[in-house]
């Protein structure tokens, strides 16, 4: 009798295990609203499905002080998310795509990409309606990244850079309090946050391309985990994923990460894949960029060739003089 209670409480746990997935995100407004909108898709498209939401601090959460690019990025936000993913504490991890290394640790898998929000990079001015020509000679704009930086001396070399750390809201309360003349956020985490009356105008890709997989989120799962991996199936976008694919391997062979002046953005089109990349000098004066067309079949092959494309062009010297 004793053995027949044991086996079901047993299947009682596990059965419970199954209808219920647990969400690992971090902290910050971007991040919970994020996650909290992952938990909303899965529990609308998978009936009888619990969906809980732990939150865990990163490495990038907790300095602050510290430009990006001189900490090193590599899991810089997703490191101990993953460690919980291999622990077994947490089911799936909600990461913005552009975060997420290219080279995803041993044990682990991203199970599905959502649809992809508007890319682009925003002007957050004292005007409305000010845009990157319009602002004055010598201006103070202020980023964290070395990519939009890169790009917007290219087009401004007069600009003065301010470095910029913190979540959205600080980000933007810090400019406020500020002399500065400008910051660069991107689209996709203003709008989710519902902070779009900051937004002073949309730059557009041609003027700056956004970072690898941005306006994206990518869920991370343990391999062998095939109930999430099955929850995720509803709500995983695959024309957004052929695109990140094809950006993905390109910054993979180019061997860049997110704190490097590297920007990318591929478009599914009815003749085929297109992917357009830049990479730059830290200070602006010297950029490579390309575009090419390849097959929406093998998205990974043309990241692969315009990245060789660009490091035939002179990308190589940039990045040999950025890494050391």
């Amino acid at each position: 009798m004793a053995i027949h209670s044991t086996e079901m409480k047993l299947a009682q746990r596990i059965k419970l295990k199954r209808n219920k997935l647990i969400i690992g995100s971090r902290g910050s407004e971007l991040a919970l609203c994020q996650a909290n909108f992952i938990k909303k898709e899965l529990e609308r498209k998978n009936k009888n499905l619990t969906v809980e939401i732990k939150i865990i601090n990163t490495k990038g959460d907790k300095i602050l002080d510290v430009a990006l690019s001189k900490i090193g990025d590599k899991g810089l936000f997703t490191k101990e998310l993953e460690n919980e993913l291999l622990n077994g504490t947490i089911d799936i991890a909600v990461h913005s795509l552009k975060d997420l290394q290219t080279e995803i640790p041993q044990g682990l898998k991203l199970a599905a990409v959502t649809k992809r929000h508007k890319v682009e990079d925003v002007l957050i001015a004292r005007k409305k309606g000010t845009k990157i020509e319009n602002l004055r000679e010598e201006a103070i704009v202020a980023t964290g990244s070395l990519r939009r930086s890169s790009q917007l001396l290219h087009i401004r070399p007069d600009i003065k850079i301010e470095e910029l750390r913190g979540n959205v809201p600080t980000r933007i309360k810090k400019f406020l309090g500020s002399k500065w003349d400008a910051i660069i956020l991107a689209r996709a985490g203003l709008e989710r946050l519902k902070l779009n009356k900051h937004i002073s105008s949309i730059i557009s890709t041609e003027e700056i391309l956004p970072a690898v997989g941005q306006g994206a989120l990518g869920i991370e799962i343990r391999e062998g985990n095939k109930f999430a991996e099955e929850m995720l199936k509803k709500i995983h976008d695959d024309k957004t994923f052929t695109a990140v694919r094809a950006e993905r391997s390109l910054l993979k062979a180019l061997e860049g990460g997110c704190q490097v002046p590297i920007g990318a953005l591929a478009e599914v089109k009815s003749n085929g894949l297109y992917l357009d990349a830049v990479v730059g000098s830290i200070d602006g004066s010297v950029t490579f960029r390309k575009k090419m067309r390849g097959t929406k079949t093998n998205p990974e092959k043309l990241g692969k060739q315009l990245a060789k494309d660009l490091l035939k062009a002179g990308a190589s010297t940039i990045l040999k003089e950025i890494y050391r």
